[in-house]
C-alpha cells in the first residue's frame, strides 16, 4: 500500500479553500513547481491547462501548487491564459509535507526552494504514484497516461 498523502487547505486561485481530504473520492494530480511566470513553470502550466479537459473527463482534479501569493498566482493565470486553479503555499508547509521543498543551488548561492515535483493521489487519500525532479516536456502527458490506470 502507498503513503496517504499528507491533508492541507489552502487558498485557491478564484476564491475560497481546497482541502485535500475533502476532495476524496476523486483523483487528484497535485503539481509542485519552483516560481509563477518563469520558462519551465509556465510551460508546465500550459500542458497541464491543455491537457485538463482529459483530467476532467476522468474525473481527476490537477492543481499546482508554489510558494507564490494568490495576488502573483491570479496575475500569471489570466497573462498565460492558464485554467489550471493554482494553491499558494506562502510559509511552505505543504510543500515540506510532500518532501518538494529542498535546498537548492544556483549562480553559487545556496536558498531553500521548490523541486519541481507531481503526485497522483487516489479516490482514498493515497499517493498512487509521485515524480521527482520533474522534466517539463511530456511530463502532464505521462500523468495524464498515469491517471488513466484503473
Amino acid at each position: 500500500m502507498s503513503d496517504m498523502a499528507p491533508d492541507f487547505t489552502l487558498p485557491v486561485t478564484g476564491g475560497g479553500e481546497i482541502t485535500l481530504s475533502a476532495l476524496r473520492p476523486e483523483k487528484v494530480v497535485l503539481f509542485f513547481y519552483p516560481r509563477d511566470d518563469t520558462s519551465g513553470c509556465t510551460v508546465e502550466n500550459q500542458d497541464f491547462t491543455r491537457l485538463l479537459p482529459e483530467f476532467e473527463a476522468l474525473g481527476v482534479k490537477v492543481f499546482g501548487i508554489s510558494a507564490d501569493s494568490l495576488e502573483s498566482h491570479e496575475k500569471f493565470m489570466r497573462k498565460k491564459a492558464l485554467t489550471v486553479p493554482l494553491l499558494s503555499d506562502e510559509t511552505a508547509q505543504t510543500c515540506t509535507a510532500f518532501g518538494a521543498w529542498k535546498e537548492k543551488k544556483m549562480y553559487g548561492k545556496t536558498f531553500m526552494g521548490i523541486e519541481r515535483s507531481t503526485f497522483l493521489i487516489d479516490g482514498e487519500g493515497r499517493i498512487a504514484r509521485e515524480w521527482r525532479k520533474v522534466k517539463v516536456p511530456g511530463h502532464a502527458d505521462e500523468v495524464l497516461a498515469a491517471a488513466k490506470e484503473p
